[in-house]
């Protein structure tokens, strides 16, 4: 019997913290207010995480990394990619594609679209669209007091999978 895809979806909330530096999709964003988080607070970059292990049936960013866990205070969205996309392949998944949204005032995407696309990417080692939308004034995204993001992912099985699975969960960035 030949193993389906599957699709998982993911979100990610921050607030904005005033004098951080802004990492959105992968990218800095220079001159933009940052989001708070343990890591870099790149919304976009863990709602993908989300999605990729939900669609595989691995849980979610929190257990992939351990919010208490000191080795990953201040890690790239992109280095959680890449751990992410280690953690699907030692369970047998690999990431067929993904789309994510950014809900925010700010920044604009657009210019950077494809920027930001070539990164999130090359970490998760599949394609990866990006798109931008705002709430029109509406709820903390839409008075520019926090950003989110969600995606949807597809996933299917390599047919390999890794009895170590669980270490590469739990692993360092």
């Amino acid at each position: 019997m030949t193993a389906l895809p599957r699709v998982g979806v993911g979100t990610d909330v921050h607030p904005v913290e005033r004098g951080r530096a802004c990492w959105l999709a992968g990218l800095e964003w220079p001159g933009v207010d940052g989001c708070a988080g343990q890591s870099d607070g790149d919304v976009v970059a863990h709602a993908i995480v989300d999605a990729v292990l939900s669609a595989a049936g691995l849980g979610d960013i929190g257990g992939l990394l351990g919010t208490d866990d000191p080795r990953w205070a201040g890690a790239s969205g992109l280095a959680v990619l890449d751990h992410a996309r280690e953690a699907l392949a030692a369970a047998g998944w690999r990431v067929g594609n993904v789309s994510v949204q950014l809900v925010a005032t700010d920044p604009k995407l657009g210019p950077r679209r494809v920027e930001a696309e070539a990164a999130l990417s090359g970490a998760l080692g599949a394609p990866v669209t990006v798109s931008g939308t705002t709430t029109d004034g509406l709820g903390l995204t839409g008075r520019g007091e926090g950003r989110a993001a969600i995606a949807t992912a597809l996933v299917v099985r390599t047919g390999e999978s890794d009895r170590q699975s669980a270490q590469v969960m739990r692993g360092a960035p």
